[in-house]
């Protein structure tokens, strides 16, 4: 091929097969100039670069840019080409994070540029354009996830705190590539390159040439760009404890209703529904959503109405306080809140099978992302459990093993899972599914290689080859640190309402005149919504509709009634929660996702 040939080649444009690189239509470039402005490009010039923040939305008006990813390193590859009519930049533009690819010119023409505090604002307010860019900016952060693009973490299968960083890594859906210490061929020559002692993994290598040596998971996130909480984090109106459906429904409502609002998680926004593939009965998506994007949805919007989100932040204690709450985090560091919504979700339970816990994180999983079903390709693979989360990661694994051995403990797949699931799920070719079955046993040395697996109706065991394993048998509250400070069922669930008023101190409510309201726990101005709530029906819906009423009731708590937002005056001012804001909007009729 001549260097003319070649150069052709490169520069040729990527297809858009994914819809990741939609084209903006005249109409959007003409609203787009309002906000931005054209400026030239020279060949060879970067337009941002990994590792360093967005600052500028980016559509190319005439000539060629390519996005690569470790400019100049060993790994050096092409990510996309892009052309006339195209977008740069993917979701990390919109949250703020580190880019996690680099954007060079390869022909000369022109770009608009939009600074990204700017660009944010137009997402929230042109549905069209925001859906479009949305969607496009989810399909990259999947391809470079897919590619193992971004940073590389460097250690054992056997160190905890490799598991730690993967498990950060993968719930932030955050591109990364994980070298195995153990067996993996390049393991060797980083550790040399980078004169790395193996005492001293595992290792965060960051842009090619950073290294952290064992970072915390909140040393990590400053390094991406995430929201990680400051030393103190003030006084709020609103601390939301759990970032999940619940938790970033309560965030969106409280703040839209003009309430200073700080959502706190100690992994990653998204709880349990970010690691689902698909959700497909939530209301308003006939076609159903990914439980990413539906939480990169809720993130962007919480943003948008000004809650502050805080990752990863783990509270450690509550104290009433004046009137307030001191919420404590294990770093040591105290904020005040004049009210608290819990939202902290469940955990998935663990299986109890001897020698499991040293293939945990290894080929033994708690959710099915692309990160734990791109490990799997083309091998058969085992899911455990007979409701709803199992017949998801069923469904998806079955996009990428070769087989999907689906255990239930039960003798009817329908006592638990909906219907629609069940319908998919016994139709798939690729899924078989082995009712009154439970896993006795593992084999495999570094990795899974069989189950030993029981029929609990006649006790006949036998051996089923699978190379990973994926659990899903229910789960149980995070309220460990909550016991001795407010009431909790037999199971660990926080009581609310009537359940709540039959366990509460009379004196401490006698000065309000009242018991608790309907999602109030014994502590007057603490709530409870979603899956940590005792009695909360386990479903997405639900947990959002409750974290939208917790921010209403809490509301009733500080001694409002009726719509708190409402017109004022010609200046298009409006009374927000008591206090006047300009331009702020009425709070949404329910879940916009």
């Amino acid at each position: 091929m001549s260097a003319a040939e070649h150069k052709q080649s490169a520069v040729r444009e990527t297809p858009d097969r994914y819809g990741a690189f939609p084209r903006l239509t005249p109409e959007q470039f003409e609203d787009l100039t309002a906000h931005g402005e054209r400026r030239r490009t020279a060949e060879g010039e970067v337009l941002y670069r990994e590792g360093e923040p967005f600052r500028e939305f980016l559509a190319i008006l005439s000539g060629t840019v390519e996005i690569l990813h470790d400019l100049g390193g060993p790994d050096e590859r092409t990510v996309a080409v892009h052309g006339p009519g195209r977008f740069l930049g993917e979701l990390g533009l919109l949250e703020g994070q580190a880019a996690f690819d680099t954007a060079v010119v390869r022909e000369a023409g022109e770009v608009l540029a939009v600074p990204v505090e700017r660009q944010r604002a137009l997402v929230g307010r042109d549905p069209v354009l925001g859906d479009l860019i949305l969607r496009a900016y989810l399909g990259r952060r999947y391809l470079l996830i897919g590619l193992g693009a971004g940073f590389r973490i460097l250690g054992s299968c056997y160190s905890p705190d490799t598991l730690r960083l993967r498990e950060f890594a993968a719930r932030n859906r955050l591109p990364h590539r994980w070298v195995d210490l153990e067996k993996d061929k390049e393991a060797e020559a980083l550790l040399r390159r980078f004169s790395i002692r193996p005492e001293e993994t595992p290792v965060v290598i960051w842009k090619g040439e950073r290294v952290m040596r064992n970072p915390s998971n909140a040393a990590l996130a400053r390094l991406i760009g995430l929201p990680a909480p400051s030393p103190e984090a003030g006084r709020c109106d609103v601390m939301v404890v759990g970032a999940g459906p619940a938790g970033l429904a309560a965030a969106v409502y409280g703040a839209s209703d003009g309430l200073t609002t700080v959502a706190v998680d100690a992994v990653a926004t998204g709880g349990q529904a970010g690691t689902s593939s698909r959700i497909e009965n939530y209301l308003g998506f006939p076609s159903g959503i990914s439980g990413g994007e539906l939480v990169e949805r809720a993130v962007i919007q919480a943003h948008k109405f000004g809650a502050r989100l805080m990752v990863p932040a783990q509270v450690s204690g509550l104290t009433p306080h004046d009137d307030e709450y001191v919420v404590t985090f294990t770093d040591g560091s105290r904020a005040r809140a004049g009210a608290v919504v819990l939202a902290s979700g469940v955990w998935y339970r663990r299986l109890e099978v001897p020698g499991i816990d040293r293939l945990e994180g290894i080929s033994v999983y708690y959710a099915a992302t692309v990160h734990e079903a791109s490990l799997c390709q083309a091998d058969s693979v085992a899911v455990v459990g007979g409701g709803n989360s199992a017949g998801q990661a069923a469904l998806f694994l079955a996009n990428h093993a070769s087989r999907v051995h689906l255990l239930v403990r039960g003798s009817d797949l329908n006592a638990d899972m909906s219907r629609y699931l069940v319908d998919q799920v016994e139709r798939h070719p690729k899924i078989e599914v082995l009712l009154h079955t439970e896993v006795q046993g593992v084999s495999g040395e570094e990795k899974l290689e069989s189950l030993t697996v029981e029929d609990n109706a006649s006790s006949e065991r036998r051996g089923l080859r699978a190379a990973a394993l994926f659990v899903f048998i229910g789960a149980r509250p995070r309220t460990e640190w909550l016991r001795g400070v407010l009431a909790l069922d037999e199971k660990g669930f926080v009581l609310t309402g009537a359940d709540a008023q039959a366990a509460a101190d009379a004196t401490r409510w006698a000065s309000l005149g009242r018991g608790p309201l309907l999602l109030e726990t014994t502590l007057p101005g603490v709530f409870a919504a979603g899956d940590v709530r005792s009695g909360s029906v386990k479903r997405v819906a639900s947990a959002t509709g409750e974290g939208a009423m917790a921010i209403r009731l809490v509301h009733e708590h500080r001694g409002k009634t009726g719509n708190l937002v409402s017109s004022a005056g010609p200046e298009g001012r409006r009374q927000v929660a008591g206090r006047s804001v300009p331009g702020a909007d009425p709070p949404p009729d329910g879940p916009q996702t």
